[in-house]
């Protein structure tokens, strides 16, 4: 029997095998892609992102992380852009995760790639974790499969689910014009963001409401076009070419989730809670539940505990951010957002939607790192 198996290789179940594994825990851990691949995700690191990357001796400049310092919003033909006062990184998932599981692996977790849950029950005091190879038994078990549930293990619906998510790579013809900065375009139905990433490329990520896709016929051309159209700040693709013909896709995001019950497993990542794209957040919620998980495991405390103290530290964020985000889909929130738009809205979407610092300074004392 194993002493823990992480269901997962995305950030959180990455990390979190890295910080077991480091602390002489026996762990495996199951990833279904055989090898890189890239992720509805806007790829967007904040300084709590990068302090627990630096945890685990992550090098994310040699990686080819892309600095920003920048942040800019449009809404029609208004547009503010500020200082954000830190450091931010930008780095795509298809390098990053394949790092963190290779630190993972060095730090002494067994990886195994192409292997796909397909069932998780009790047994015999822990756990029976079935697998498209067989099955495995474990004390203890994360559940990190991001944005797809494992059958039978279902997430309760978020605040807001009626978005959905698609992401395309662009290469710019002039990078210079979005070098150090994200940028957050809203437009009838949905909101996206512009960012450099490693190799002179840009990552468009957006949310749309469905309903307002299927009214472009869920037509990826026609939906570009009416984000285009919505304001000139998108002038920077002027030029560039995607580099795949159609976007990566996910739908029924549960936003706005906050899990309370652990149903006895270490929920981690999307599983634990899910915050709104505009936020740059998500991959910072991920890697500091990690570490919490890995420090309350191995203190051998109960998951259920663990699961309610982590709600706690994200239960504010998550809210405040889940609201601003059906206000930025909707009609009334987008013209009350040009109205407003300026320094002090940006600064409230930056500073208002952060882990705070109370939680982050426990998570670190409760690891030993300081």
């Amino acid at each position: 029997m194993r002493e823990v198996v992480v269901i997962g290789g995305g950030l959180a179940g990455a990390a979190a095998a890295a910080h077991l594994a480091g602390a002489g825990r026996d762990v495996l851990l199951l990833e279904r892609s055989t090898g890189p691949h890239d992720k509805v995700c806007g790829e967007f690191l904040s300084y709590e992102a990068q302090e627990e990357l630096g945890a685990l001796e992550l090098d994310l400049r040699a990686l080819g992380a892309v600095p920003i310092h920048r942040v800019a919003m449009q809404a029609g033909r208004r547009r503010a852009e500020a200082e954000m006062g830190f450091e931010a990184l930008s780095l795509s998932r298809r390098v990053l995760d394949e790092a963190l599981l290779a630190r993972a692996a060095g730090a002494g977790a067994e990886v195994r790639r192409g292997v796909r849950a397909t069932a998780l029950e009790p047994a015999d005091g822990g756990w029976r974790v079935g697998t498209d190879g067989g099955s495995v038994r474990a004390r203890a078990v994360a559940l990190a499969t991001g944005k797809h549930d494992l059958r039978g293990w279902k997430r309760p619906e978020g605040r807001q689910t009626d978005l959905l998510g698609l992401k395309t790579y662009w290469r710019l013809s002039d990078p210079g014009r979005l070098a150090g900065r994200v940028e957050l375009h809203l437009f009838p139905g949905g909101y996206a963001g512009l960012q450099p990433v490693e190799g002179g490329r840009a990552n468009l990520c957006l949310l749309v409401r469905e309903g307002a896709f299927a009214g472009l016929g869920r037509d990826w051309d026609r939906l570009l076009a009416h984000l285009r159209a919505a304001g000139p700040g998108l002038s920077v693709l002027d030029g560039a070419e995607p580099e795949a013909a159609r976007p990566l896709a996910v739908a029924r995001i549960p936003y706005g989730l906050v899990q309370e019950e652990s149903g006895g497993l270490w929920r981690l990542g999307d599983q634990a809670a899910v915050i709104p794209s505009f936020t740059g957040e998500g991959m910072s919620l991920a890697l500091h539940g990690a570490r919490l998980a890995a420090a309350a495991l191995v203190r051998g405390e109960d998951p259920q505990a663990f699961q309610r103290r982590l709600a706690q530290d994200l239960r504010g964020q998550v809210g405040r951010s889940t609201w601003a985000s059906r206000a930025l889909v909707a009609p009334w929130g987008q013209v009350a957002a040009g109205r407003l738009l300026g320094p002090a809205l940006l600064r409230w979407g930056l500073q208002g939607t952060r882990i705070p610092e109370a939680a982050r300074r426990r998570a670190a004392q409760a690891s030993g790192w300081q």
